[in-house]
């Protein structure tokens, strides 16, 4: 069924203005902005009242919403903010995501889901979420201090990692009707990074110098190649989210990327808001009941393990005790990488809904629990205590 103008003009007004009263009331109980988002895709969606319930608009809403949040993510990786602590950070990411990954495998296994669905499930535990790590964070202590630039090396380790797994999971393996095909999918995306890189050192960086002036052709030229990217990673067979967070990576390494990521702010919390909707309107509740168990045992052994594991790994590369456990449980929720690992496997038909919605119900109360404990225990923008607010 197409959708007609007035339709999505209501859809969005329903969200956004849904969305604003929800967050209204969580900023005043001092509640994460991204719960709000998802209890109103729950409230409006298919399992809700079903104001929205036209799933072509729910998935266009998701891709659309993933797209977009890699390519800022590539944007902001920059390879020189990891390098002061590369060593570490990639032995503490290693250590931690094989750790995290056999937990949520063991998990999935005891409850009887298959092979490569508790495979996928442990995959996505291995990561923590880089909105919530990163938004949890006061300026100052992300630019002056040790604990920021922990997280933030961390999280772009495991960014790392979790790409590598999005391109496994949806860059077209089960398409293979041969070995020539895969090895011609496989070597095309060492030529996308190649052809990426060139036609941002020879065609965006001298266009952006040259038209620095007009703001709007900086954002739409930006834009037209993200999306340039994602429509040439699909025609080549592999994923548009790899297409997208090349896009990304590829500027991040000029001087424009800075300026870039600053004026498409706007736009990134603008599809936040439609990616945690959509992940709230497409959680089935009525496959709640089958789920419920397993996900409260993962998300407890999650929310246990993680700072523990993250406290001892980092003290045993000399970070202190203190400083070793705030950063475990900074990044004590999984990621929402790992809803973007459900959402292709479950589209690619590696998963089952269920399996879907365990990782979907984890990442939830992963979310919620751990928002809490640093709100209440760290220092933080939207801290009860006044002690603990910082900007």
């Amino acid at each position: 069924m197409a959708i007609d103008d007035h339709h999505l003009v209501h859809s969005f007004f329903l969200i956004f203005t849904s969305a604003a009263v929800l967050a209204t009331l969580a900023l005043y109980t001092r509640q994460p902005l991204l719960v709000a988002y998802i209890v109103t895709g729950m409230v409006l969606g298919p399992s809700g009242v079903a104001l929205i319930d036209n799933p072509d608009l729910i998935s266009s809403i998701s891709k659309m919403g993933i797209v977009f949040l890699l390519f800022l993510l590539g944007l902001d990786m920059q390879p020189s903010k990891l390098a002061n602590l590369l060593r570490n950070a990639l032995l503490v990411g290693a250590i931690s995501s094989v750790v995290f990954f056999g937990v949520g495998f063991g998990v999935a296994i005891l409850f009887d889901f298959s092979l490569i669905e508790s495979g996928i499930i442990g995959a996505a535990m291995m990561f923590s979420s880089t909105i919530i790590g990163i938004k949890l964070l006061p300026t100052t202590v992300l630019h002056h201090r040790r604990t920021g630039e922990l997280v933030v090396s961390l999280l772009l380790v495991q960014d790392i990692f979790a790409i590598i797994l999005l391109f496994i999971v949806g860059g077209g393996f089960r398409e293979f009707d041969g070995i020539i095909h895969g090895l011609a999918i496989i070597a095309s995306l060492p030529l996308l990074i190649l052809f990426s890189w060139l036609c941002v050192r020879f065609v965006m960086l001298p266009l952006l110098r040259k038209f620095d002036v007009f703001h709007e052709y900086i954002f739409l030229l930006a834009i037209g190649w993200c999306l340039g990217m994602v429509e040439l990673a699909a025609s080549i067979g592999l994923s548009s989210e790899i297409g997208a967070f090349i896009a990304g990576v590829t500027i991040a390494t000029s001087p424009i990327a800075v300026y870039i990521a600053e004026h498409l702010k706007p736009l990134r919390d603008f599809f936040l808001v439609l990616f945690f909707f959509s992940l709230g309107a497409g959680f089935n509740l009525g496959l709640l009941a089958e789920i419920i168990v397993p996900a409260l045992i993962m998300s407890a052994a999650m929310l246990v393990l993680k700072p523990l594991i993250f406290r001892y790994s980092l003290h045993r590369v000399s970070e202190s005790v203190p400083l070793a456990w705030e950063t475990g449980f900074r990044l004590g929720q999984i990621s929402e990488f790992s809803l973007l690992i459900a959402f292709i496997a479950v589209a690619q038909g590696l998963i089952s809904p269920q399996a879907s919605h365990l990782i979907q119900a984890t990442a939830i109360l992963t979310f919620l629990v751990s928002s809490y404990i640093v709100v209440f225990k760290y220092p933080t923008p939207i801290a009860v205590s006044e002690r603990l607010r910082r900007d």
